[in-house]
């Protein structure tokens, strides 16, 4: 009994302190909001630069920001950007172990020591699927030839749905708060595997790919979807309660190859913008932003991102950014790179990288139509190329 009384008090202390935080950072975030639609003219002296961490081990220049980082990533987001925001640089990558998923595709970031990862590690997800870690690539992946499911039906009987209660919240949050997550960070939680990801992790891909395009499947992978973004929702709900210096979600969720999207604008439509859409709509009811990530040359799909409630989208490089911009990009935030330049720039004279840089400014830093920088195309991000990028972007985002 005494122990019950010590936890239950332990408990509630805990509970009084986390709502105090999160509505103390909900005022102050009121209070930058206001200060950030005022944005004032570039000063040269921004130019300095300092090394700051993004990441346990990962350290990048920073110039002198008039803003903090948490402030401009809101304002990018809601199409008021300061300069053009860098990809996954100016953000703050936050995938802790509490989620299962994240330790079997190797990947977390957080406090605390960090977890390693040696090759061919297999860890489970949390429905108990199991993924091997491949040093040479870098991730993970679920073994293709003996998939979990054999038929989408078999899930009512055989998948067994994770008890999120269980998990140690309490314990991660000690870990993370005013540590890790800073107020002053623009702090993304990534989720690692959505709606058909899910599908191909315990069907493998031939079949994910069978059971959402098969009428007699589709009732099947539509009530799997249904009850997986309850899952889902209940996750964002705790994550959102947990962290309250967590910003913004970027999920992923796969649609296509290097050629071409995996099935057809109608089928993404009815199979599975419906689901995205009550995690992005509830998410933004929490004050959140959503960043999807989708692999492949999906330019078909974009409509779908829009109707789905994504506030942005980073294509990879196979994509024809330009066209993706000028179609779409005044309805969601796209994040731009440019395009027919050398691969290797930085053997080219100083001067004319800075001409690359300026020509990309002109394209798609636009106050009417802004944009982010492509963290695929990181490549040309060399000191000229940056500082060039810096000084036009705040100059067209100030006028």
């Amino acid at each position: 009994m005494k122990t019950q009384k010590i936890f239950f008090i332990f408990t509630a202390v805990y509970c009084i302190i986390l709502s105090f935080v999160t509505l103390t950072t909900k005022i102050a975030h009121k209070m930058e909001d206001k200060e950030m639609s005022n944005i004032k003219k570039f000063d040269p002296k921004e130019l300095e630069t300092r090394d700051v961490q993004i990441g346990r081990g990962i350290t990048v220049q920073e110039f002198n920001y008039p803003i903090n980082r948490h402030d401009h990533g809101v304002a990018t987001f809601k199409r008021a950007p300061w300069w053009q925001m860098l990809q996954a640089v100016d953000g703050q990558i936050f995938t802790p172990a509490i989620i299962p998923d994240n330790v079997a595709r190797a990947f977390c970031f957080e406090g605390g020591e960090p977890r390693k990862f040696e090759d061919h590690d297999i860890n489970p997800d949390m429905f108990g699927i199991e993924w091997e870690y491949i040093a040479q690539v870098g991730g993970s992946m679920v073994r293709p030839g003996k998939p979990f499911l054999s038929d989408i039906e078999e899930w009512y009987d055989k998948v067994v749905w994770p008890d999120i209660e269980k998990w140690d919240w309490a314990g991660s949050a000690a870990k993370n708060n005013g540590t890790f997550l800073q107020p002053d960070k623009f702090n993304q939680m990534w989720f690692q595997t959505g709606w058909f990801e899910r599908l191909i992790s315990m069907l493998d891909f031939e079949n994910a790919v069978m059971a959402i395009f098969d009428e007699d499947s589709q009732e099947h992978v539509h009530k799997f979807f249904d009850k997986l973004t309850d899952l889902y929702i209940r996750i964002f709900d705790k994550v959102v309660a947990t962290y309250p210096e967590v910003h913004a979600f970027f999920i992923h969720d796969d649609w296509g190859s290097q050629k071409a999207p995996f099935f057809s604008p109608s089928v993404a439509e009815e199979m599975v913008v419906p689901y995205m859409r009550r995690v992005t709509d509830f998410l933004h009811s929490k004050g959140k932003l959503c960043e999807l990530h989708s692999c492949g040359n999906i330019y078909q799909q974009v409509p779908n991102m829009i109707a789905a409630g994504w506030d942005a989208w980073a294509p990879q490089l196979m994509n024809d950014s330009q066209k993706i911009y000028d179609d779409y990009g005044d309805k969601i935030l796209i994040a731009t790179f440019p395009q027919g330049l050398p691969d290797s720039i930085e053997a080219l004279p100083e001067e004319e990288q800075r001409r690359y840089a300026r020509e990309y400014a002109e394209k798609y830093c636009r106050a009417d139509k802004p944009s982010f920088y492509n963290f695929y195309a990181a490549k040309y991000l060399t000191p000229a190329f940056r500082e060039e990028l810096y000084i036009r972007s705040r100059e067209a985002y100030s006028k």
